[in-house]
């Protein structure tokens, strides 16, 4: 709701000038859901249209509005994001395999350039993946975009023992 908030707080004034940007920190996720990311994943995909919208809406008054899409950042805060599996849970298996097989993470710095670059940039895209990462996360959810919700099930499934 904040994004939100935010923007219609600005837009009044970015229209009456004739020009503005806006500029979203979303995440890879917004576009490729990773499993048991559900609820997070969900919370950026809406963050993208919300923000595809205000581009379609306010673009003709001269609006610009760039979504950055990083993947995993080096932050510490997926460290410390609190885990709701118990010993017995049947995600457990998943989550460890999760965990094992996760990717590169790139740098708060390298997304605070991001930031920096596309502020500079006079004609930003509306999505733009930050590092390579993400970038190949989002090639590879495209290469596969009809298979993975059945590549999903079939890992769970698989990691669940059929439960």
């Amino acid at each position: 709701m904040g994004a939100l908030r935010v923007a219609q707080a600005v837009l009044p004034g970015m229209r009456a000038r004739g020009r503005g940007r806006l500029l979203f920190v979303s995440s890879i996720t917004g576009r490729v859901v990773v499993p048991l990311g559900g609820a997070y994943a969900a919370s950026k995909w809406a963050l993208e249209a919300l923000a595809e919208a205000i581009a379609i809406e306010a673009g003709h008054f001269g609006v610009k509005v760039t979504l950055l899409e990083p993947g995993a950042v080096s932050s510490g805060g997926s460290e410390r994001a609190a885990t709701l599996l118990g010993d017995g849970d049947p995600y457990l298996p998943l989550a460890r395999q999760l965990a094992a097989a996760r990717g590169d993470s790139i740098t708060v710095d390298e997304v605070a350039q991001a930031v920096a670059d596309t502020l500079e940039d006079p004609d930003p895209p509306l999505r733009l993946p930050v590092g390579r990462p993400a970038a190949t996360l989002l090639a590879a959810r495209h290469a596969t975009a009809d298979d993975v919700p059945f590549r999903i099930a079939a890992l769970v499934t698989a990691s669940t023992g059929g439960r």
